[in-house]
């Protein structure tokens, strides 16, 4: 630019380099503009599902509570549907299963319990998951899909239930020794832990008094 003379050439020189990019630059700033509107509009729309979300999930709560099992089952269809890989539609699925126990329907808990591990991204919700499903197996009687459910991924922090859900799936199966040992594992686990966990010792005193070395 210090080699032009006159405000004239100066402005033929800018004439002639928005001519050449002027166009490239007015679609840059129109992609910048509409992704930054892009994702104001993502996120908005991220905290408004995630409301909407928590809304539903609290009067899915209160619906449990008041005993409207029928219309808090289907809401929970509704949530794992519009909300599908949140913690409210994992928590939905559980509130689910738990409800199908209850009128009896172990089928739908254990579809409830399946449909949460497959899809869920939270370890500790799925390990739960499949201590519960485990629970619906042994009270379908099929203690071996039980333990089959067992030897997958549980969260160190469900080793007492873990231990004790294995004794029962044992005992079922006869193994007497390895139901006692998995039921003094349990209690053992949840000592070391300050955990409560109830009915493990009674279901040791009905094994009888002997004992096997952990």
């Amino acid at each position: 630019m210090a080699e032009l003379r006159t405000e004239e050439e100066q402005l033929d020189v800018i004439k002639r380099w928005w001519k050449e990019n002027g166009t490239a630059l007015i679609a840059g700033v129109a992609i910048a503009v509409a992704g930054l509107v892009g994702w104001n509009f993502w996120q908005n729309h991220q905290a408004s599902q995630s409301e909407a979300a928590s809304m539903r999930y609290e009067r899915l709560i209160n619906l449990t509570d008041q005993g409207n099992i029928d219309e808090a089952r289907s809401l929970v269809v509704e949530i794992a549907d519009n909300h599908a890989g949140t913690l409210y539609a994992d928590l939905a699925l559980l509130i689910d299963a738990r409800l199908a126990v209850d009128a009896g329907e172990l089928r739908d808990a254990r579809q409830a319990l399946e449909d949460l591990i497959a899809s869920s991204d939270h370890n500790y919700l799925q390990g739960l998951a499949r201590l519960r499903l485990a629970r619906v197996q042994l009270a379908e009687g099929d203690a071996q899909a039980a333990l089959y459910t067992l030897a997958q991924n549980i969260p160190e922090a469900l080793a007492a239930q873990h231990a004790d859900i294995r004794g029962d799936a044992l005992h079922v199966l006869e193994r007497r020794d390895e139901a006692r040992q998995a039921w003094q594992e349990a209690l053992a686990i949840a000592e070391q832990h300050d955990q409560p966990i109830y009915g493990v010792q009674l279901k040791l005193d009905d094994l009888g008094l002997e004992e096997t070395p952990l």
